[in-house]
This record gives C-alpha cells, structure tokens and sequence, in this order.
C-alpha cells in the first residue's frame, strides 16, 4: 500500500464496529498509506481483508502506534483509557468509540453533522457518542437551531448489536430454542456482569446497561447528559427510558420534544428535515412510509418519520427516528469525524 496519505490504526479491528470501521474506510476511500489493525493478545494473528491486501491484526501495545496519524478506537473503556494517552503521546490523533472519555471536559464529543466545530480544541482525543444519542441529536440540531428546543423524552427500542457479537448469538440460539418448545438459559442481557439474566428472544428488556442511584440506567444518563454536552444545552430538559429488543441491528427511538417557537407546524418540520444533512425523510402515512431498522441496516443515515404535533402542546412534536447502530451509531461517525479532522486541516500526513 506504498500511496500518499495518513497511517491509520484500528484498535478493536476484530470487533463488530471494528470490522465496520475498516469496511467503512475502504468504501469511502479514506486516503490510508498504511493501515494497522490492532485488538487483544487473543485476537492477534487473525487476518483482515482491506482493498484486496490481506493484513494481519497485531496485538496492541503503546509502541504500536508510532507514526499513527489517527487511531479509530473501539475495544472497550479500559483498552481505551490505557492505551489512547499512548498513542497521542506518540503524536496520534485518538477517536474513542467507548465511554471513557465522553463526559471528560477537555475532550469534544462530536456528531459532524451537529458540533464539528468543536474539533478545533481537541487535545488529542476526540470521543464519539453513544449509538442512541447520535441518531437523536443528528435528528434534533436542524430543528433546535431553527425552532429552539426545551424539552426531550426519548424512549429507545435497541437492537441486540448494541450490546455485542454475544448477545446477537444469543437472540439467534434463543429464537431457536423458543421456537423448538426447549429451555434457554440467558448468559448476557441485560447487563453480562449482572446477577440476574433475562431472556431476550420474544422479549423486551427495560434495562441496558447498570442502574444508578436516581433509578436510571448509565445507558439513559448517557443520552441525558452526552445531548447536553453535544448541543452546549446544559439547561436542556431531557429524559430517557432505554429498552433492548429482540432486533439484530439498528436502533428505533420515539421522541418527544418541545420547541421554543410558537405556531411551527408538521409541514415546517418535515421540510427542514428532507433538506438536513444526514437525514433521510421517511413520512407518508398514506402510503405506510415511515423508518424500520430492518431497511435501515447497512445504511449511514438517521431516517426520520412519523412526525405529529402533540395533541395538548402547541410547541410539542413526536418523532420516529431509526439508525443502524453499528454505522452511523459507531463506525460511521468515527470514521466521518476523520473526514471532518482532514476537511478543517486538524490533520495532515
């Protein structure tokens, strides 16, 4: 691969959103020179097909990452909080798809579409959100710079991709199982680490992630306070109920919002989202248009439909907004956010 451009590593090369990220740079033909594919000791070995090239994953260490221009990380919190101050270190650009650094003051949590502009104050590491508070606030920003916002309740109805490669085999080994009449016993949702685990074929489970004190899942806080930071709305009012369902890929939300301006109409809505960037408008009662996660998967947009005003609030509209979590939700806006570092100049080889 002897070409101009940056040297890019994957860490988490061998995970769900990894092997999106790397599938991802060779469609929209990032300018890669070299490319480094990084994961745990276990995974080390395994080959990866990128443009044709067959590239062996290498076991990540902070020597890894010398030379690296921008380090895409999805590996979990703890590889990500070791190993990131290393590669920035080493004069990497990091952009973490784990929570470690969300909520960390000194470090922009980015949707392109919402808040590029905050890449310029990055101190090496940029933090991508969470999978449901990307496709909401991709969805909410063209509405709240035209009408203002005040108010957001979400309830989400998330696919089992969310939480990794295990939970998509148990949906499948538990589908089966179910409709075979025999026993299954669960081992991963809600939360793998949990005392107590639920089915989740033919089911819907009202808990991702661990309960916090007040009675919300970190899951829910995620969204409440990752829209706030992203939007600079300290003062947003927002309030989440995040539910796993039985869906391989793509993450559904009803929200409701209300607005600041008086008299704005569902014509006027749906008009500003056809024309936002990274919406598609999906919105034709009559013709039973609206989004699904079946047809969203595989696809980098937020697809927005069901738009009514609320029956009782002048300023209160419903939504119906669907992403597929592993693309735009992760790999997608990580990789965008590099397009974004490479537009603006934040990055050169």
């Amino acid at each position: 691969m002897e070409q101009k451009g940056l040297h890019v590593a994957v860490v988490g090369a061998t995970g769900a959103v990894g092997q999106q990220m790397i599938q991802t740079l060779e469609k929209r033909n990032f300018p890669i020179a070299k490319l480094s594919l990084l994961s745990s000791e276990r995974s080390a070995g395994k080959k990866v097909m990128f443009k044709g090239e067959e590239i062996e994953v290498q076991a990540a260490k902070p020597e890894s990452f010398e030379g690296v221009h921008i380090a895409l990380f999805s590996a979990g919190g703890a590889v990500s909080k070791q190993l990131a101050p290393e590669a920035v270190k080493r004069g990497a650009i990091v952009v973490d798809n784990t929570s470690a650094f969300r909520m960390d003051e000194n470090v922009p949590l980015v949707v392109p579409e919402v808040n590029e502009a905050d890449l310029h104050w990055h101190n090496g590491i940029i933090a991508n959100p969470n999978c449901s508070t990307i496709q909401m606030v991709v969805a909410l920003e063209p509405i709240r710079q035209a009408f203002g916002l005040k108010r957001v309740i979400v309830s989400t109805y998330q696919a089992v991709s969310g939480a990794g490669a295990q939970a998509v085999e148990e949906l499948k080994t538990q589908t089966a199982n179910m409709l075979n009449g025999e026993e299954v016993t669960p081992e991963i949702l809600p939360v793998k680490s949990d005392r107590k685990h639920y089915p989740i074929a033919f089911n819907a489970i009202p808990q991702i992630d661990k309960f916090q004190d007040n009675g919300f899942t970190f899951e829910e806080m995620k969204m409440i306070n990752e829209t706030k930071k992203i939007m600079h709305m300290p003062e947003l009012e927002v309030a989440a109920t995040c539910v796993r369902i039985p869906v391989m890929t793509g993450h559904s939300e009803s929200v409701y919002i209300e607005i600041e301006q008086e008299g704005v109409t569902v014509d006027e809505l749906k008009a500003l989202l056809k024309e936002a960037p990274g919406v598609v408008l999906q919105d034709d009662p009559s013709e039973q248009l609206y989004p699904m996660p079946l047809y969203a998967t595989g696809q980098n947009d937020v697809f927005v439909g069901r738009i009514r005003k609320d029956l009782n609030c002048d300023k209160g509209f419903h939504l119906w907004i669907v992403s597929d979590n592993l693309l735009k939700g992760a790999a997608w806006n990580s990789v965008q956010i590099a397009e974004s570092l490479l537009k603006l100049g934040l990055v050169k080889a």
